[in-house]
């Protein structure tokens, strides 16, 4: 196994040399401490299949949902691009900064994510480290935010940026996940790791209405607090080549997908990793 840091970030390694169907222990340990550490890591030229994705994904857990495509292809090879089609209000939606399923009543802990199909240029995935955010923060400015909570929701997030769906059920809700009918997530701005014991911000597009603020003075100090969090050497942002795989740590990285040209074919595959309940669960929800 050969591990390199990405040069210049906080966070983050680059591994080749492994085979992710067959690890024994003693690389299956190694590889969990660097992802423990590092937060990203990304596997070059890896080809999961379906049942490969999600089996090294229940290393770290279990699943919130097992590998899913995203992508704008339909099932019967039609295309996704107007700006009016829900599937694409999905994938526009993702291009603000955020953590997987801080809407849901427990957060997930991490994601593996893969490209089997990708256009010419654009789409590649950004992530942002909200530790070394947190960390970068003065001492008023932690101690205020430490204080703080704010709630997370599906509907706010794709609402503002006018991406909810067309058609909405009789219960009020869409068919898309995310969009569930439980009471609103409350979390805290900080929360402190369960493995490294580190402090990391839970901010991006879902917070809102943080408790004590009128709402438009929330949006803007979260706003205000996601610009300067995902900047510099705190950000990364992955060009994709056919077979690559990653898994990254949604308990302290935000990401992000970028645009591209929607009249190509794009498609990757994500599995996502359930949070532990006694950790990542909301507020309002334990």
């Amino acid at each position: 196994m050969k591990v390199e840091d990405l040069e210049g970030v906080t966070f983050g390694s680059v591994v080749t040399g492994i085979n992710l169907e067959e690890l024994d222990k003693k690389t299956w340990q190694d590889l969990l401490e660097i992802w423990t550490d590092r937060a990203l890591v990304i596997f070059p030229n890896a080809w999961l299949t379906a049942d490969t994705q999600d089996d090294f994904a229940r290393r770290f857990g279990d699943l919130e949902f097992p590998r899913t495509a995203i992508s704008n292809m339909g099932k019967d090879g039609k295309l996704h691009k107007e700006t009016t089609d829900d599937v694409v209000k999905v994938i526009r939606g993702n291009e603000g900064w955020h953590h997987d399923s801080t809407y849901m009543p427990v957060q997930a802990k991490a994601a593996v994510f893969s490209a089997e199909i990708i256009p010419e240029s654009g789409g590649a995935t950004g992530w942002a480290d909200m530790r070394a955010a947190y960390d970068a923060l003065d001492d008023g400015m932690r101690s205020r935010v430490s204080g703080m909570q704010a709630y997370h929701s599906y509907y706010y997030s794709q609402g503002r940026d006018g991406y909810l769906p067309s058609e909405q059920k009789d219960d009020g809700t869409y068919n898309y996940y995310g969009f569930h009918n439980h009471e609103v997530s409350l979390r805290k701005l900080v929360k402190t790791h369960p493995d490294t014991g580190r402090d990391n911000l839970i901010i991006g597009r879902h917070a809102h209405n943080i408790i004590g603020m009128d709402p438009q003075e929330s949006e803007e100090f979260l706003d205000s607090l996601n610009e300067y969090a995902c900047q510099g050497s705190r950000i990364y942002h992955h060009d994709w080549e056919r077979g690559d795989a990653v898994i990254w740590d949604n308990r302290r990285l935000m990401h992000q997908a970028t645009p591209y040209d929607m009249t190509e074919p794009r498609r990757m595959w994500h599995t996502r990793i359930a949070g532990d309940p006694r950790t990542e669960t909301a507020l309002n929800h334990q």
